[in-house]
């Protein structure tokens, strides 16, 4: 008996350790987002910061409730922002990259008039050995 009562207190003071780290985690998020928001000023910022600091329970609170939707929609914002920033690196990798992109851009200066057919064969022979 006393081994069980021993274990759920122990799973009691794992739970509110989780708890409370996650609050910790979810009140420095808070301040992080006061700081991102480019839309509110730098006095709202110190009072939106002293506020989660000084009362953080009733601070996030008020937070989610009045700044939620707004985080949100930067979080999503941020997001759309790094999937393009990934699509236009990844398309300036494939066309760069490999013997087909020397052959194209050989192939480009071929009919550019830049070059002639023999060098553009000798270029082709070139990436593709």
């Amino acid at each position: 008996m006393d081994f069980f009562a021993n274990f759920l207190n122990i799973l009691l003071w794992s739970l509110w350790f989780f708890i409370w780290i996650s609050f910790i985690f979810l009140v420095i998020r808070f301040v992080i987002d006061v700081f991102r928001d480019k839309s509110i000023g730098v006095f709202a910022k110190i009072l939106w910061t002293l506020l989660l600091v000084l009362l953080p329970v009733l601070g996030a609170l008020i937070y989610i409730f009045a700044r939620g939707k707004g985080m949100a929609e930067r979080d999503v914002a941020d997001a759309e922002a790094m999937r393009a920033a990934q699509v236009e690196y990844t398309k300036g990798l494939m066309s760069e990259a490999g013997p087909a992109g020397e052959i194209k851009a050989a192939k480009d200066l071929l009919d550019s008039g830049a070059i002639t057919a023999e060098e553009y064969e000798a270029i082709k022979a070139k990436a593709l050995a």
